[in-house]
């Protein structure tokens, strides 16, 4: 089957529940244009923003708003009670970007409330330079970049690649374009679309709809001495070698690009019954 086949099934999946009915169209400008804003963690001179940006401007007018330095593993840590700058730069003509020395997630909300002149109508966060899968994306700048979109009510993607690899990015790019495309065209960039999208590395077997994996990812701490008898220790983590399929990472080391719908309310709602006995009225005042 083609992949743009694969693709069309992908977004009728979409259609049949997995998203909430649009009650509206995306806003966009007068000449049916999508302003598309763009971001990441890797910082503004990587190859996988270059590579969106150079796929998206055709949809309409795009600007990127990336960190000055890579800010990878940031989560959703925000950049507070410090002068920030920003920096026009060059990287694909036609579109206005700003590098800006503060976290993806500061990035994105300082584009929304001080250098964008209107309201993106969606933000896209990536392309990432490796997965973003399962819990990970609790630490991944790129998925927090992307959440604070979804904070303030802008549709919003995050993109993550396994290969650092140009022709990769640029068919993960082509993907992400024809995937707004078709979103657009049914009204699906609504309020509340928050997709966590993984691309695999080689040709793709498809396109799995997934939920997030919830195992935990190994850490692992490499222990060094100094010849001054200091010790000292390496922080990084090991990517989990399977998971139950329906996952985002089974989904993604059997070859298919993952699209997790994620949300923002994290209450869990089968404990609220039992806890509600814990609940009290104030004692009267005497």
């Amino acid at each position: 089957m083609a992949l743009r086949a694969r693709k069309k099934i992908l977004v009728c999946l979409l259609f049949v529940g997995l998203l909430v009915s649009p009650a509206a169209v995306e806003k966009a400008d007068g000449n049916g244009e999508l302003f598309i804003l763009l971001t990441n963690d890797d910082g503004y001179d990587a190859a996988g923003l270059r590579a969106l940006a150079e796929a998206l401007a055709p949809l309409g007018e795009v600007m990127v708003a990336a960190p000055e330095t890579n800010q990878s593993g940031t989560g959703h840590s925000t950049t507070t009670h410090e002068f920030i700058e920003v920096r026009p730069v060059e990287l694909v003509p036609g579109v206005k970007a700003y590098a800006i020395a503060a976290r993806p997630a500061t990035c994105v909300r300082m584009a929304l409330e001080a250098l964008a002149p209107r309201r993106p109508d969606l933000v896209v966060s990536g392309i990432n330079r490796g997965r973003n899968l399962g819990v990970v994306t609790y630490y991944s700048g790129t998925v927090g970049a992307a959440r604070e979109a979804s904070f303030v009510g802008i549709p919003a993607l995050a993109v993550s690649n396994q290969r650092d690899d140009a022709k990769e990015y640029a068919a993960t790019a082509a993907f992400v374009r024809e995937l707004i495309e078709e979103l657009r065209a049914s009204g699906r960039l609504r309020p509340g679309l928050f997709l966590n999208i993984n691309a695999p590395a080689g040709e793709w077997r498809g396109v799995r709809i997934t939920r997030q994996s919830t195992t935990a990812t190994p850490q692992l701490f490499s222990r060094f001495a100094s010849p001054r008898g200091g010790v000292y220790y390496w922080s990084d983590y090991a990517h989990l070698g399977q998971d139950e399929e329906g996952t985002d990472v089974w989904a993604f080391l059997n070859g298919f690009i993952s699209i997790t719908p994620m949300e923002l309310d994290q209450t869990a709602s089968g404990e609220l019954d039992w806890l509600r006995q814990w609940e009290r009225e104030a004692a009267p005042a005497r």
